[in-house]
Order: structure tokens, then sequence, then C-alpha cells
């Protein structure tokens, strides 16, 4: 289980306010564990960016402390800096050198050796080792967002930040970065993301952080989440259309739609009392011929929806 797992990073009492008087954030306490995959999902403006921003060192806390691997990340910056490997949403890279330059460049930054054989793997993992000699201005967007990650990984990194990745960027992309993703997984890197691609959270996240106005309002390992809050629905197709919900029916909190051809029914899949059983038998006692029926669940998505909408 995760949380047996060493933390490599904690955050503790983390709050934000700027000159302005703006609170951009409100008390965050937040451990994450090693080698996992770490999903900050949270409307524009939650903090999100905020948050990576302080972990990483960029920008000053008001309030709170921050570790990183047990380096406290304004006493030992460097140190703890060089744990980390950070994308940011801005295309932030050196217009006139090269690829291979940019790249090259970032590692020694970090004080690492020069390594080409690591340098051309990150390189051919990103599909940009034919850009290699390319100049940076010459690349596309999607080009340069791989130049960013390749920069990331360049001093490679034992935890990486990827803030709002997918933003912008082609299918391409997208799929050569999730594998990249789950292979430094696989080897111990821990991951820490922030997207409003909620549906690859829900596909590569261990772990989901919720963050809204400043504050994060719920840390969830993502099955436990889905399994606690998520809601299943029975679909069912009627074989001739109602008017109306027969009065039969009337104690179970169903709802008529496509010009009375379907019933629709929200339960807890892990209530006893849902009673599905007892329905099917109610309709059929009410005389309504079923023609198919079907079950969903609630989305990562839908869950995230309505946590942010009930602190609005």
């Amino acid at each position: 289980m995760l949380r047996a797992m060493h933390s490599v990073i904690s955050v503790k009492g983390v709050s934000k306010t700027y000159a302005s008087g703006l609170h951009a954030l409100n008390d965050i306490n937040l451990e994450i564990a090693k080698g996992e995959i770490f999903a900050l999902l949270g409307p524009n403006g939650a903090g999100k960016t905020t948050l990576i921003s302080l972990i990483c060192g960029v920008g000053k806390l008001t309030e709170g402390t921050v570790t990183v691997d047990g380096f406290d990340n304004i006493k030992d910056y460097r140190a703890a800096r060089a744990k980390i490997g950070l994308v940011p949403q801005e295309l932030t890279t050196d217009s006139f050198e090269s690829v291979w330059a940019t790249v090259s460049l970032s590692r020694g930054l970090f004080g690492k050796a020069a390594n080409p054989k690591h340098i051309e793997k990150v390189l051919r993992d990103l599909s940009l080792w034919e850009k290699k000699d390319a100049k940076i201005i010459t690349l596309s967007g999607g080009m340069k967002r791989r130049v960013m990650i390749a920069k990331a990984l360049s001093h490679e990194p034992e935890i990486l930040f990827l803030d709002e990745p997918s933003a912008g960027v082609d299918v391409e992309l997208r799929r050569d970065m999730w594998q990249l993703v789950r292979d430094l997984r696989d080897k111990g890197v821990t991951i820490i993301l922030t997207t409003h691609y909620i549906e690859e959270a829900e596909e590569m996240a261990d772990r989901v952080g919720v963050i809204s106005k400043g504050e994060l309002i719920l840390v969830e390992e993502k099955a436990a989440l889905m399994e606690k809050l998520g809601k299943k629905q029975l679909t069912m197709q009627l074989q001739a259309p109602l008017a109306e919900l027969p009065a039969k029916l009337a104690k179970y909190d169903m709802q008529l739609g496509k010009e009375g051809m379907e019933l629709t029914y929200s339960f807890d899949s892990h209530d006893e009392s849902s009673g599905i059983p007892q329905l099917l038998k109610a309709l059929d006692d009410a005389g309504v011929p079923l023609k198919d029926l079907a079950t969903s669940q609630s989305s990562l998505e839908d869950i995230f929806v309505s946590l942010v909408s009930t602190r609005s």
C-alpha cells in the first residue's frame, strides 16, 4: 500500500499570500510516496501551479515547510532541486540552440557529468532523435513540449513534475509521454502531474488530490475514491413508451427520458438495499416490459465536478 511507502515529498502547513493580498494557498498538507503517480486536479486558478512551484522552490512560502527526500527546499535548495525534474506549462526554451545542446546544457546546470548515452535515450524515448540537430525555433509546439520534457529528464531526477503536460499537444505526443511516464514509474521515479485531461488521471494515477480555491479538499487513492463516491446507474430501455411513471414505482428514484422510452435509476453498488431485483419485479408487476438494460459507473470527472461544485 502507498501509505506504507517512503514519503519522498512532505508539504506541511504551506500557505501562500501575495503582496496584493490574494490567498493563493491555505494550509496545504500533503505527503507523496516514492514511486507513485499523483494527480493534482482542480479548476483554473485553484492553486495547482502555485503549489508545484513552491514544492520545486520556485517562489517563496508565506508559511509552512517543504522537504524533498529529506532536504528542506529552502535551507537545502540545491540538494532538493537536484532531485526534481520540472516540466512547466510555458514553453521556455533557447530558440536558437539545437535540441541536443539545449538538453545537454540542462544536465550540466545540475552539476551532472556529460552522458551522451543518457541524452540519446531520452531523445529517442520522446521521438526527438531525428530532430537532435534542429534549432528549437524551427520546431512545432508539440516538438517544443517534447524538448521541455527532455530537459526535465536530462539530469536523471528521482521526482518528475508535469504541469498540464497535455495542454495543446498532439495525440502522438500524449501517447509517447504517457508511455514514458509508465516506464519512469516502473523504475521508481515519482510522478506528480496536474491535468485537465481527467481521463488520463483516471487511467494513470495511483492517488488523486483535488484542490479548489487554494485548499486541498481531498486526497485519496484513486480506486478507493471511485469506490467511495462513484455511483452506478441502471439504464432501462423500454419496449413501449410511458407517458409518466406508474404510481407503483414512485418509491424508486427513477427518471423517465428519451420520449418515454428510457428509465434511469441511480444507486450505490455497495448498498445491499439498492434493491435491483425488487425494482425489476416491480417494473414487471406494473406492466412495464423492458427491451434492454445496462449499468454504468461515475467517472473520476463526475466525482471531481461534484466535489468542486459543492464548494463553489
